[in-house]
């Protein structure tokens, strides 16, 4: 546009038009007056979409100097591309978490990483859907650093628990891990409070471009606090006593 436009005043005038669950965002530099406009449709409108939005715009726009630049048509395989790129983009962090894990502390503490990691991702997917909420490049960036922070709550635990075994040999792994949550516990919910408050207000004045990105972010804060202390835990105990070592209890010997 050759003036400026109330982002407002444009999704008003498209709802008008007939379109729902359209996405208006202003893009570039504040004085270039670029905005992008999002349009859900089935496969066999995508056309009729287009000469539909084009016509709306040019019907209320016209005396604003309006000139569409480009028009990008995402069909279901270009979908289908990026829904597969994001689901291998998270299990090779997944992988890789698992690795990490192994190697730093112990690989009977990888399954309890994993599975608390693959709750809070599964869990933000399961809403997003009930939602209706686009899965975007940006969804893809909010579950990797989830998954981020979430295992970065999960190595506090453990890193307590690692102490607690070369502290306190005679006592069990259950025991090892009560304490290191008791004793992590005030630094989790602290700094999970902060990132939280943060992350709400973000998504509720930071505009609709970055409002699903912040969903995910304020989702994944919740859920990945409740994982790394209720879920990553109690599955490493599960395994170690298949294994059959959490069972066992030191005594101290006389020299």
């Amino acid at each position: 546009f050759q003036e400026k436009i109330n982002l407002n005043d444009l999704r008003k005038e498209m709802k008008s038009a007939g379109f729902t669950g359209i996405s208006v965002q202003s893009i570039g530099e504040v004085i270039d007056n670029e905005y992008l406009i999002k349009v859900p449709a089935k496969e066999e409108n995508l056309n009729a979409v287009t000469q539909k939005v084009s016509e709306a715009l040019k019907a209320s726009f016209a005396s604003s100097g309006l000139e569409i630049r480009k028009v990008d048509i995402v069909g279901p395989k270009a979908g289908a591309e990026l829904r597969k790129s994001g689901f291998l983009a998270m299990l090779w962090a997944l992988l890789a978490i698992m690795v990490y894990i192994g190697l730093r502390f112990d690989f009977k503490y990888s399954p309890g990483a994993i599975v608390a990691l693959f709750h809070d991702v599964t869990i933000i997917l399961g809403i997003f859907a009930l939602t209706g909420t686009e899965f975007t490049l940006q969804t893809v960036a909010a579950l990797l650093a989830v998954i981020g922070y979430s295992v970065n709550d999960t190595v506090i635990v453990y890193d307590r628990v690692r102490e607690h075994e070369q502290k306190f040999v005679g006592r069990t792994l259950s025991e090892h891990i009560n304490n290191a949550v008791n004793e992590t516990l005030s630094r989790t919910v602290l700094t999970s409070g902060t990132t939280l408050f943060i992350s709400l207000t973000m998504y509720f004045f930071g505009g609709l471009a970055i409002r699903d990105f912040f969903m995910a972010i304020t989702l994944g804060v919740l859920i990945g606090t409740y994982s790394s202390i209720f879920i990553a835990a109690p599955v490493t105990l599960f395994f170690d006593k298949m294994r059959g070592q959490g069972v066992k209890e030191g005594k101290p010997v006389n020299a």
